[in-house]
């Protein structure tokens, strides 16, 4: 992968004012060049598109099974994440009647205040920040997973990312705290593929719809076309979107009560009547040990008749808990998440063999 050796820097200028505060300028490689570098396959834009058709007839209740994103809190060791999804590829096949399983492979992390940004931004761990090599090393890791038959999931953060790995994703997510963003309800009127949108961190699932409507109609703003440039984007409008409900400050909102008010609140705006719950976060109290208790809870709504209820996310990683990230890399924990604290491989296996109460 050339992809890091090719980024170049660039002047800044003697201007007095503008970046008065800017250290550095690298320009960086340029999508298309990134994807010769690290193709696609034929068997691989089956397997996104296959599962994207899955999961819309799933948001239109025409495929009755439960979509789950299912994987790490946030990806910092690609030999590591392989492992998990050949566990994952296997244990996939054997629950296919009931579950649309997706792998969650999260790059990018959003900080309420400070802290590791995440895979893409720095893949070394280190704070230097090697963009060029994240978004290299990224692509390269989504092409593994999904040569294993494994769909991937991940959330958008940065506006420009989706050039350089939308074409390896089959469903995606806008964070709780990017759902009230015009620039993110902009980018998923223009993604390829399914999106939820997580209820905001306050617990408001208002936000969430306001968001859902939003990305349904067509927009025009600025980005990036696959040669770098910097373009109009003009969209039309993407109408597989759903919410996903992972809690808020106030605690949980998975509860029967709170699936409803949701569902009515859908069913207000006109939009889709589909909701995802995620097990982990506010819902779970960021207690992994908790994430069977929703988990089950939502089972026995959709036992219950409550088939809007289309989807469920499990943060899992191949041993249980997260640790701090270490001065000295050598320290670090193979399998376990330097973000929020996950399930163990058992455990998550252990769920996705339940038998479905539907």
């Amino acid at each position: 992968m050339k992809s890091d050796a090719s980024s170049l820097h660039s002047p800044l200028g003697s201007s007095p004012v503008e970046n008065s505060r800017v250290k550095d300028l690298t320009r960086l490689v340029a999508p298309v060049q990134i994807k010769k570098e690290l193709p696609s396959t034929l068997t691989i834009q089956h397997l996104v598109l296959e599962s994207r058709e899955v999961e819309r007839r799933i948001l239109r209740g025409k495929d009755q099974r439960i979509m789950v994103i299912v994987g790490p809190c946030s990806i910092h060791d690609t030999q590591a994440a392989l492992e998990y999804a050949a566990r994952l590829a296997k244990l996939k096949h054997r629950v296919a009647e009931r579950f649309h399983i997706i792998m969650r492979v999260y790059f990018e992390k959003p900080r309420t205040t400070v802290g590791w940004k995440g895979f893409i931004n720095d893949p070394y761990l280190n704070d230097s920040c090697d963009l060029a090599r994240g978004i290299a090393l990224a692509r390269k890791l989504l092409i593994d997973i999904l040569e294993l038959g494994l769909p991937t999931g991940t959330e958008f953060l940065d506006p420009i990312i989706p050039q350089y790995i939308g074409d390896l994703i089959s469903w995606s997510a806008i964070g709780a705290r990017t759902t009230e963003s015009q620039t993110h309800r902009e980018l998923a009127s223009g993604l390829s593929m399914p999106v939820g949108f997580k209820n905001s961190t306050d617990g408001s699932i208002q936000t969430a719809i306001d968001a859902m409507r939003s990305a349904r109609i067509p927009h025009s703003f600025l980005g990036m076309d696959q040669n770098g440039r910097t373009s109009i984007i003009k969209t039309t409008g993407n109408p597989d979107s759903h919410i996903v409900l992972r809690g808020g400050r106030e605690g949980s909102n998975y509860e029967p009560h709170q699936t409803a008010a949701a569902v009515e609140l859908l069913r207000k705006a006109g939009l889709p009547l589909a909701i995802m719950v995620d097990c982990s976060h506010s819902n779970s109290g960021k207690d992994p040990h908790r994430q069977p208790l929703v988990w089950e809870n939502v089972l026995e709504q959709r036992a219950a008749g409550r088939r809007d209820i289309i989807g469920m996310m499990l943060e899992s990683n191949l041993r249980s808990g997260s640790q701090a990230l270490p001065q000295d890399l050598s320290q670090l924990q193979y399998g376990v998440s330097i973000t929020d604290s996950c399930m163990d491989w058992e455990t998550t296996e252990r769920l996705l063999l339940t038998k479905d109460p539907t």
